[in-house]
């Protein structure tokens, strides 16, 4: 394959489709939750991925693995973490079993935006989705992840 391959210039010109959709949608959730929450997308995201622990085995995320699940570095992530502890949203404590290990969790307050800012999340990304489907390079994308059956 060279660079010219007509396959590698398909791919590259759906790469780039799904780089637009992505910022689209993006920027479009950023500016509605800016405005009604003063949350942004990595905040919100943050926000949605520890309220989803739980005290079992397991429940608990690291550090490293919240990074993964926000797509941030771990010291972008611990950045934010700390902002959103600031706020008071979110408090750290010490793993009971291993005092090496620092847990991060929801507060009530935290829980109490993130289920006010759901529902602007939510039609935020739908009218990015309605949007984006009225461009004909878009199109076939936003119909794949509409149907997509992802699991909660």
């Amino acid at each position: 394959m060279t660079a010219t391959d007509p396959a590698l210039t398909a791919l590259a010109q759906g790469w780039c489709a799904l780089s637009a959709l992505h910022g689209r949608i993006e920027a479009h959730i950023e500016r509605s939750l800016q405005a009604k929450h003063d949350l942004s997308v990595r905040e919100y995201s943050l926000l949605d991925v520890l309220s989803r622990q739980h005290d079992g085995e397991g429940g608990h995320l690291q550090m490293k693995q919240v990074a993964d699940a926000v797509v941030l570095s771990q010291s972008a992530t611990t950045r934010l973490v700390s902002r959103l502890e600031d706020r008071g949203l979110l408090e750290r404590y010490l793993c009971p079993t291993d005092r090496r290990g620092i847990y991060t969790n929801v507060t009530e307050a935290g829980l109490r935006l993130l289920e006010e800012a759901r529902p602007t999340n939510d039609a935020a990304l739908r009218e990015a989705l309605d949007e984006a489907s009225m461009n004909p390079e878009l199109a076939p994308l936003v119909r794949a992840l509409e149907s997509l059956n992802v699991p909660a």
